[in-house]
């Protein structure tokens, strides 16, 4: 089986505990093979050293250096650097030939992705965006449900990614591409766009951010609404200021619904052919006693249950990440997220902060 030389920009929470975490486990060691990272911070080049026994560089012209004086290229550099920094290094890269996967958000406009998608067909590299959320369990379950058509015709998806939390990190700067947007909203967003599925057309936006308990100067509140025309309107809410989170998903359909978080999803619908036979009528309704009624009747629901496991979501979600990119690089594989998919997610996290323009924390 080919092994794929991977080398890893970033030691912090995504670089480590994400990328490195699955990189270094025994699953992924037939196909990848880390063989470079870089991080400014000694501490974590020191741990990284200790931890996957390859080259360590306190920056990515290092790490170039050392690659080239060695004789062995990656395949694939996967950037997981600062927020800010995810347009300038990955354009570095492709222009320098080689292959990159970017952590989210992977720029601040859609003028900069454009950029970036340019400098990788010109030099012939591969280019993704770390949207893994799309291989989360919950979430394939949703799309299963809705791509069934028990639901009927979609007319209202409630998405929440909601908790009460207080955040003073670099994450809730703007300078630093920060907030619950461009942080969090990856996510639960790149889902919305996948069931609108209409990735030629810009929706309609209306978002309302706020800044609640964060110590910095971007969002911590999201309320996001799209609309097409013959789509489900998507209400998408991401806040660190819900004290009571009741689920993930929320779906209204014509012949059922659907509720659930990311362990436990239940959904139910009737089916019209078995439903009682009803016709429009402009007479009052009536009780048999001949008093008034009111519309009503009995519908037979088929109702089911998904369990999750709790533990295990997320790895199974950037497993199924790097396999797509595995499957794409050796076999030429179709890729199940594209670049283009996540242009149009840019493209409204662009307008949504063109609606809340918000005053810039002075840091000096």
């Amino acid at each position: 089986m080919k092994k794929l030389n991977i080398a890893l920009i970033g030691q912090g929470r995504s670089g480590r505990d994400i990328h490195g975490a699955f990189l270094k486990a025994e699953r992924a060691k037939e196909q990848f093979e880390v063989i470079a990272i870089t991080d400014r911070r000694q501490d974590r080049r020191e741990r990284a050293a200790a931890e996957f026994g390859c080259p360590v560089y306190e920056s990515i012209e290092a790490m170039i250096q050392g690659l080239e004086a060695s004789g062995k290229r990656p395949d694939l550099v996967v950037n997981a650097s600062y927020s800010q920094q995810h347009h300038d290094t990955t354009l570095q890269l492709l222009n320098q030939g080689y292959s990159v996967l970017c952590e989210k958000p992977v720029a601040r406009s859609v003028k900069e992705l454009d950029e970036m998608v340019a400098a990788a067909e010109k030099n012939h590299c591969y280019f993704g965006v770390f949207q893994q959320s799309r291989f989360a369990p919950y979430y394939v379950k949703v799309k299963e449900i809705i791509d069934s058509g028990v639901l009927g015709r979609l007319i209202d998806v409630d998405i929440q990614f909601n908790g009460f939390s207080r955040r003073w990190d670099w994450q809730t700067l703007q300078s630093f591409n920060g907030g619950s947007l461009r942080n969090t909203g990856p996510h639960p967003l790149d889902q919305a766009l996948n069931i609108l599925n209409a990735y030629d057309q810009m929706p309609q936006v209306f978002c309302k951010m706020d800044r609640v308990n964060t110590f910095g100067d971007a969002e911590d509140y999201v309320k996001l609404i799209l609309t097409m025309p013959d789509k489900p309107l998507i209400d998408l809410t991401i806040s660190c200021c819900d004290a009571y989170p009741c689920f993930t998903y929320k779906i209204h359909g014509q012949k059922g619904g659907l509720k659930g978080d990311m362990q436990h999803i239940e959904w139910k619908y009737f089916d019209p052919q078995q439903a009682p036979h009803q016709e429009l009528t402009t007479e009052s309704l009536s009780k048999e006693d001949g008093t008034p009624a009111y519309c009503t009747e009995k519908l037979e629901w088929s109702e089911h249950s998904w369990e999750g496991d709790p533990n295990g979501a997320f790895d199974v979600a950037v497993e199924a990440y790097y396999q797509m990119v595995y499957n794409h690089l050796v076999y030429q594989e179709p890729l199940a997220v594209t670049v283009a998919q996540v242009r149009q997610q840019v493209a409204v996290y662009e307008e949504a902060h063109r609606q809340n323009p918000m005053s810039v924390l002075d840091l000096a």
